[in-house]
């Protein structure tokens, strides 16, 4: 089967996000996999705070469920002017812009939905639904074209390590690191995939091998601190990731664990690819140290559902990302193309536009 020919529905169950007309509807994945609801959210700031919780994550969702949440504000106002609607919809906006502030996707579908509203007339609360519903259709289409470009990349018979969630739950459906997994293994390219937990919240045991066995897909976990021990091995010739913000030298923001799986990479000669659609681009930063990285509750680490683990008067220290220098990555994959050994350079030439 060659990459054109993939039967995406087969490996494409899933799907985080449903807007009811009434409603933005939310797979919650704070429970997953042994529960399956969805939490319904019924005005924009139950959408912040549905963001903020975790209820939804991945960059690219965060984004459509923002748009949605943009749309849910406006249901709330009596007016035809658009200009008075953009002034009262402000607030609820910098509420959304709020709730998770490492994630550029989320910044990127607000200034979308700003720009829709400043060109809007009196229609304008049906022109904001629209683009909302343009942005979800336009990530799965991405995500699509993702998929098939990475798996390109990929040798028949390889085996491919993945961090996090980056599947059809961070998105709006196949996914950005997982659609080329998913496109890799429709193709006969990908012949083992690994997971690793991804403390410490596990996405990785509690989401990614739940929906890929949704799938069809076999899958093997990992602790995460067994990364390097399995490249040593020789299973995993890449290591396949997605992204919540890639900088304009090529540097990438991604889930906390993503650096070091980069150095073990480069260490064992495994190829690391970054997969992300181009609203995760940032080219107004110019590198990963100008990220602000978020910080999550200590708790997190300290307890395990709401009981503590740990010994009182111990602390911790819970960063959610952490930044992976351009020099570690062998290709960043977006809708608009492939960009092996990512630079300054190369970065604008690509995305300087």
């Amino acid at each position: 089967m060659n990459g054109l020919d993939i039967d995406y529905d087969r490996y494409d169950h899933v799907r985080p996000i449903r807007w009811t007309g009434d409603a933005l509807e939310l797979l919650d994945q704070r429970i997953l996999p042994y529960t399956v609801v969805h939490a319904a959210c019924r005005s924009s700031d139950e959408v912040a705070e549905a963001i903020r919780a975790l209820t939804v994550r991945g960059a690219p969702a965060i984004g459509i469920a923002a748009a949605w949440g943009v749309v849910l504000a406006g249901r709330g106002l009596e007016t035809g002017d658009p200009v008075d609607a953009a002034r009262q919809l402000e607030p609820a906006l910098q509420r959304l812009n709020a709730a998770r502030p490492t994630a550029v996707n989320l910044a990127w579908a607000l200034t979308r939905m700003r720009r829709v509203l400043a060109g809007a007339g009196r229609d304008w609360c049906d022109a904001l639904e629209r683009e909302a519903r343009a942005i979800e259709a336009e990530d799965l289409a991405a995500n699509r074209a993702m998929g098939r470009a990475g798996a390109a990349l990929i040798a028949s018979g390889s085996g491919v390590l993945t961090h996090c969630n980056t599947g059809s739950l961070a998105t709006s459906g196949f996914g950005t690191a997982l659609g080329v997994i998913r496109a890799g293994v429709a193709d006969g390219r990908i012949a083992r995939v690994f997971a690793t937990e991804t403390r410490p919240w596990n996405q990785g045991a509690r989401l990614t091998v739940w929906e890929l066995a949704q799938d069809g897909i076999d899958a093997t976990l990992i602790a995460d601190s067994a990364a390097s021990h399995l490249m040593k091995t020789g299973q995993v010739q890449w290591v396949v990731v997605g992204a919540d913000r890639i900088c304009a030298n090529g540097d990438t923001a991604n889930k906390i664990g993503t650096y070091q799986l980069a150095i073990a990479a480069k260490h064992h000669g495994v190829k690391f690819m970054v997969v992300a659609p181009s609203s995760t681009v940032d080219m107004a930063t110019a590198q990963g140290d100008l990220i602000e990285i978020e910080e999550r509750d200590p708790g997190e680490l300290l307890s395990y559902k709401g009981r503590r683990t740990v010994a009182e008067g111990v602390r911790a220290w819970n960063p959610v990302f952490d930044v992976t220098p351009h020099g570690l990555i062998d290709a960043i994959v977006t809708e608009r193309g492939v960009l092996e050994r990512p630079d300054a350079t190369r970065m604008q030439a690509l995305f300087g536009a």
